[in-house]
């Protein structure tokens, strides 16, 4: 009988062994899950620093479907459309704080594992491939093939299961499996496969920068047009910080980061939201990173100090768009 007892012991023990495993996995999971999905825009409903924008009695009843909301950066609703966000940065963001003044949003020696998912096709992973290959070759920032034992990575993916569709991003190191979606293309859009530009706009966030047109001076340089901005969206066009400072780059038209003319307009190609002050620039283009966009990557990892520092301003200048 005590055999019997011990066995059946044994037995359970196995049962709780085997159920302890599987919540292990469900709360890995989980975790896994709640990582991938951000946080959306409707949770920036504070007053950033901005030049005041007209009110719209009509704000809840605006449909988007009457607006151009196709463009693969502004699909996801997130933070100014692409920029997802977790707790640290939405913190610093109500506080009037650049999170990436923070070093530990910074990738350490400039070093980011990659891992490109499987569903993409061999010509959508080439496309991936030189973008990756593009910063490499111009900036300090280095991305590697994730070995799977890098605690921190990016995992460039389509969206999945519940994730926003477009291209989205978080900005910076964020901490573990760090999502870069790219929507693949399909019969209606090449969304964010339609220039090499889309997907190195995403992979300058997940590096650490954010959109040019949020810079604090950036009312010198553009207007907005809040009165053709879809109102809910308005808060897209608030600035992060408060810093009035001086920047270390001028202001940057050609910038593979900055807003087009016509994002989260009510009528898209006829009602700009944004446009230009100075006379004769364009506003928008994603062909490739700008000289000053490839600057700043450098200057964020201290790399146009130093021995390198001549190397890698004569890349930037001389390759850049």
């Amino acid at each position: 009988m005590s055999a019997s007892v011990n066995e059946n012991n044994f037995i359970r023990l196995c049962y709780l062994l085997i159920a302890c495993g599987i919540v292990c996995r469900l709360a890995s999971c989980a975790q896994i899950k709640a990582r991938y999905k951000p946080m959306g825009v409707d949770l920036f409903d504070h007053e950033f620093f901005s030049a005041p924008e007209p009110l719209d009695a009509n704000i809840e009843d605006w449909d988007d479907s009457e607006a151009g909301m196709d463009d693969p950066e502004t699909m996801p609703r997130l933070y100014q459309g692409d920029i997802a966000i977790d707790p640290y940065t939405y913190i610093s963001l109500r506080l009037g704080v650049n999170p990436m003044k923070h070093p530990k949003r910074l990738w350490p020696n400039a070093t980011i594992p990659y891992e490109i998912s499987h569903l993409y096709t061999n010509n959508e992973r080439m496309s991936i491939e030189r973008a990756l290959k593009t910063f490499n070759a111009l900036t300090c920032v280095n991305f590697v093939p994730y070995d799977g034992e890098d605690e921190d990575y990016v995992l460039i993916s389509p969206p999945v299961d519940d994730a926003p569709l477009g291209c989205w991003s978080f900005v910076g190191k964020r901490g573990g499996e760090q999502v870069v979606s790219l929507q693949q293309p399909d019969e209606n859009s090449a969304h964010c496969f339609s220039s090499e530009g889309r997907i190195m706009h995403e992979l300058m966030h997940a590096i650490g920068i954010y959109h040019e047109q949020s810079r604090a001076d950036r009312d010198n340089f553009v207007k907005i047009h809040w009165e053709n901005i879809v109102p809910k969206y308005r808060k897209n066009f608030k600035l992060i910080s408060k810093k009035k400072g001086k920047h270390a780059f001028d202001y940057d038209y050609n910038s593979v980061m900055h807003y087009g003319e016509f994002y989260f307009s009510k009528k898209k190609g006829e009602k700009p939201t944004m446009t230009p002050l100075q006379p004769g620039v364009r506003i928008g283009q994603r062909k490739t990173i700008s000289k000053t966009d490839c600057l700043k990557i450098n200057d964020l990892y201290g790399c146009l100090n130093g021995r390198h520092a001549r190397m890698y301003k004569s890349f930037c200048n001389l390759l850049g768009l």
